[in-house]
């Protein structure tokens, strides 16, 4: 009994987490479609590609990239298919003067 109320707890926050990330909720001050532009360039299986949008480069401008560092770590971004590594080097393929140390 006590492990089935765990899992109800865990698929109550993935849902509620999962929500927020579907329903435009803003993370490192990149809005839902900012991150869609940017999507191509950030998950695991496009790891060939090179040279990111205007579009996500713009996003990326006004993002918070240090606030990706608290992601890091998490399954969250990998739930989501986003590569953490390869999010942190947006700045640096968009040729942004932004330094990031996590």
């Amino acid at each position: 009994m006590e492990a089935h109320k765990k899992l109800m707890i865990v698929w109550m926050l993935s849902t509620i987490v999962n929500a927020m990330f579907a329903n435009g909720m803003t993370i490192c001050n990149m809005t839902r479609e900012e991150r869609k532009a940017c999507e191509p360039y950030v998950t695991a299986s496009n790891i060939t590609l090179h040279k990111p949008s205007r579009a996500c480069c713009s996003a990326t401008a006004n993002a918070d990239i240090s606030c990706i560092c608290s992601y890091k770590d998490s399954n969250l971004l990998y739930f989501y298919g986003i590569d953490p590594k390869q999010a942190l080097e947006l700045p640096r393929k968009c040729k942004l003067k932004v330094s990031v140390k996590c």
